[in-house]
């Protein structure tokens, strides 16, 4: 009888990417809550922040739970009147996806509607940010969570409260009490305007 030859074909799974399944494992079975936080000041605003939840629903191990009435906003961080208007938009998701593929596709997104990085705080097609992923707290520079001005923008907090009252922004407290310190000047909801949720 002839000895048995390893196969050299056939390697030990390194324990990094055991690791790794088996927390996607876990993440595929627990799906978690997302908010994401959509701007547009280019183009047709409107029509971009539609395609954005539409393109962001076509994602495999999400769901776009509710979208957020859209509001009008002055551009944060440039001189007035510089910038044409945002239209600001929250969506909740609920996803399998950990952190780091939802930012992958945030990032797909703003690719397909051609955003453009140039200068911090300028003009865009779409801006597509993820606020908060369920109650994770993260220091990484690559995706700080929760976003780390979320709590001091009115344009995030407003439509956010309008879809959750309730919500939480993780170690800042209740959305509504931010958007009370905050106050809602620059900002106004456009009661004309409607994002469909998708089917």
């Amino acid at each position: 009888m002839k000895p048995m030859q390893s196969d050299p074909t056939v390697q030990p799974v390194p324990a990094s990417v055991v690791a790794t399944v088996d927390a996607a494992d876990t993440t595929l079975s627990n799906p978690r809550w997302a908010v994401v936080a959509l701007g547009a000041n280019l183009g047709n605003r409107l029509e971009t922040l539609q395609g954005a939840v539409d393109a962001l629903a076509d994602t495999p191990g999400l769901r776009v739970k509710a979208v957020s009435p859209v509001y009008e906003t002055e551009p944060w961080g440039v001189e007035p009147d510089t910038q044409p208007a945002y239209f600001n938009a929250v969506a909740l998701v609920k996803t399998t996806l950990p952190p780091s593929s939802l930012l992958e596709r945030a990032h797909a997104v703003e690719e397909a509607f051609h955003r453009v990085r140039e200068e911090r705080w300028g003009a865009r097609t779409i801006d597509v940010d993820i606020v908060a992923y369920a109650d994770v707290i993260s220091e990484d520079p690559v995706l700080t969570l929760p976003h780390p001005r979320a709590h001091q923008r009115a344009f995030v907090l407003a439509p956010w409260h309008d879809v959750d009252p309730e919500a939480q922004l993780p170690g800042h407290g209740t959305v509504a009490a931010l958007l009370a310190a905050v106050g809602d000047e620059g900002i106004a909801r456009r009661t004309d305007l409607e994002l469909r949720l998708p089917e």
